[in-house]
């Protein structure tokens, strides 16, 4: 577990709303266009809108800042007030609203939960102990990547913050329902005064980089970009693999779809996409932006050019397909 100091640079911000029904779509809109104002502020590295699932009822919305001063300026700042009271219609009810103090060691989690806890100051030995007794349970469950534990931020967050990151949201649901959480929760009742939600990504482990630095998430035009220098050799293969079965076009489909996803999951992005646009999609801090995307783009443009080369050297020069 690692227990992140208040002097450490990021932080981040994790805040839950609930979304009137029927106002979902002009909600999306007037957070984009929050997200955007904020991007304008000194200190801004990212930001994510991920909608409710099945294990989170509440819009949940990430900010990541370099640091806690940078964050205050954006969290106090007329513009944020202004926009805050001209998307007050489309809410249902009060956010919740938690400031990380610290360095995260993965700022893409998979599926992430946030628990907060109030801590009184007698108990702090107590609640680290126990907390940690959680994480040893937890890592004995499959899909596990790790727990990140975050002191309060005087003046800004009082609460400590735990975060627990799994694979997927099932994997998530087979820890919260266990009888061994329930055990634990039992054994830590003084700190049973707690609030959690769910951060899940859409795009799961396509995109999740270990590389030791805090940088924005890919944007949707860079990792739309990553599917596609992807896609293409992984269908192309998949197609030229399966034609000698010369099944119909329905079932070639269905069949190479299902291929595709899995390649995609366990080889194509892992392998080969993300090592070959890893600095492109999760710019090193200090790069200038427009030479990071220059280089990145091109890194692209000549992975599909090879691809298109080789696949028509194969397909009509040394085998030509019916």
């Amino acid at each position: 577990m690692t227990v992140e100091n208040a002097t450490d640079t990021a932080a981040t911000i994790i805040i839950g709303q609930k979304v009137r029904a029927g106002s979902e779509q002009p909600y999306q809109e007037w957070q984009k266009d929050l997200n955007r104002e904020a991007s304008k502020y000194p200190g801004f590295l990212g930001a994510e809108i991920n909608p409710p699932t099945a294990v989170q009822p509440e819009w949940v919305v990430v900010y990541r800042f370099d640091s806690i001063p940078h964050v205050m300026t954006w969290l106090n700042s007329a513009t944020r007030q202004e926009r805050l009271a001209a998307g007050a219609q489309f809410f249902d009810g009060p956010g919740t609203q938690q400031v990380l103090g610290g360095r995260s060691q993965n700022p893409d989690p998979l599926v992430t939960v946030a628990v907060s806890h109030r801590v009184d100051d007698a108990d702090v030995d107590e609640f680290i102990a126990w907390q940690e007794r959680l994480r040893l349970a937890e890592s004995n469950f499959p899909g596990f990547r790790g727990t990140e534990l975050f002191r309060p931020v005087p003046g800004v967050q009082e609460e400590w913050t735990a975060l627990y990151r799994y694979d997927s949201a099932a994997d998530l649901d087979r820890w919260l329902v266990s009888d061994e959480r329930k055990r634990l929760l039992a054994e830590g009742e003084k700190f049973a005064d707690f609030h959690s939600r769910t951060i899940d990504n859409s795009f799961g482990s396509w995109f999740a980089f270990d590389d030791g630095h805090d940088a924005p998430a890919p944007s949707e035009v860079k990792t739309s970009i990553a599917v596609w220098v992807g896609l293409y050799p992984t269908v192309v293969l998949l197609s030229l693999l399966l034609s000698p079965f010369k099944m119909p076009l329905w079932l070639n489909l269905l069949v190479g779809n299902l291929l595709s996803s899995f390649a995609m999951s366990f080889l194509t992005m892992p392998y080969y996409v993300n090592p070959l646009l890893k600095r492109w999609l999760r710019p090193p801090p200090n790069v200038p932006a427009g030479k990071n995307n220059w280089r990145g783009i091109g890194i692209a443009a000549v992975a599909l050019v090879f691809w298109t080369v080789v696949f028509y050297l194969v397909t009509r020069v040394f085998w030509h397909l019916p």
